[in-house]
C-alpha cells in the first residue's frame, strides 16, 4: 500500500534529520535547532554519472552527503579534470556558496548512487542571523576543507609524480614520524580519480605504481596499497 503524504513527508523529515545529524557540522544541535534546519532542507537523488551542479551554475545552497559519493572538480584550461575531494557520508560541502559568491566554483558529480541532503542558501542564512552559534560551525567546516585544499596544494607543488604520489601515501604514516613499519592505504575511489587528484593521467599512475611496486616499496591488491618501506618513499619527497 503506497504510503499517504503526511507519512511520506514524516519519513522524509526523518531521514534529513537523522542525517544532519550524524554530520559534525550540526551533530550538537539540540532538538528545536535541528527541526528548524530540517524544515529548510530538500532531498536530492543522484544517479552514477549525474551532475549535482557544475562550475558557474547559481547556487541553491550547500549539501551534506546521505550516501554514495561526490566528486567535486574544476576543468582546468587545458580541458583536463583536476580533482579538489571526494565527499562521503556524513561529510558536508559547498559551504564556501554561504559567502558573497552567488554560484558554484566548481563542478560535483555523483560517483556512483548517491543521495544528498540540500541545506538551502537564502533560509540558512536568515537562520543563522537569529542562531549567530551557527556560524562558529561553518567555520570550523571550511576550516577543515581548507586544510585538504592546502594538503591538495602541497601534492602539486611536486613537479614529479613520483614525488607527489610518494607525499599521498605518506600522509598515512603514524605518528609524528615516519614509521618503518608496513601499513595499509585503501583506496575509497578509482585511480582515475587519485590520478585526476594528482594531477596526471590513469596511466602514468600506474606506471609509477608499478615503479614503486618493483623498488618494493609497496604491494598493490586491488584497492589496497600496502606501503612496505616509508622512510625510502620519503626520499623521493627530497
Amino acid at each position: 500500500m503506497p504510503l499517504d503524504p503526511s507519512t511520506k513527508a514524516r519519513f522524509r523529515e526523518a531521514i534529513i534529520s537523522q542525517g544532519l545529524h550524524a554530520s559534525h557540522l550540526f551533530s550538537d544541535l539540540n532538538p528545536d535547532e535541528l527541526r528548524d534546519i530540517t524544515n529548510i532542507c530538500a532531498l536530492k537523488t543522484l544517479h552514477k554519472g549525474q551532475y549535482l551542479f557544475r562550475e558557474g551554475e547559481r547556487a541553491e545552497g550547500f549539501y551534506v552527503m546521505l550516501k554514495g559519493a561526490v566528486n567535486v572538480h574544476r576543468i582546468t584550461p587545458d580541458g583536463k579534470e583536476q580533482v579538489i575531494c571526494i565527499f562521503r557520508a556524513p561529510e558536508s560541502f559547498a559551504e564556501v556558496t554561504l559567502t558573497t559568491i552567488e554560484v558554484y566554483p566548481a563542478n560535483a558529480i555523483a560517483l556512483e548512487a548517491s543521495q544528498v541532503i540540500l541545506i538551502k542558501k537564502k533560509d540558512f542564512s536568515n537562520l543563522v542571523a537569529l542562531r549567530p552559534s551557527l556560524s562558529l560551525q561553518m567555520l570550523s567546516s571550511m576550516s577543515f576543507h581548507l586544510k585538504h585544499l592546502i594538503n591538495l596544494i602541497e601534492d602539486l607543488k611536486f613537479k614529479h609524480i613520483e614525488a607527489r604520489l610518494a607525499h599521498w601515501l605518506t600522509r598515512f604514516c603514524s605518528g609524528d614520524g615516519c614509521t618503518p613499519d608496513p601499513y595499509i592505504v585503501e583506496l575509497d575511489t578509482s585511480k582515475r580519480v587519485l590520478a585526476s587528484q594528482l594531477g596526471v593521467t590513469a596511466e602514468t599512475l600506474s606506471r609509477t605504481l608499478a615503479r614503486f611496486r618493483d623498488e618494493n616499496l609497496i604491494s598493490v591488491d586491488g584497492r589496497h596499497i600496502t606501503v612496505l618501506d616509508c622512510p625510502k618513499l620519503r626520499n623521493y619527497l627530497e
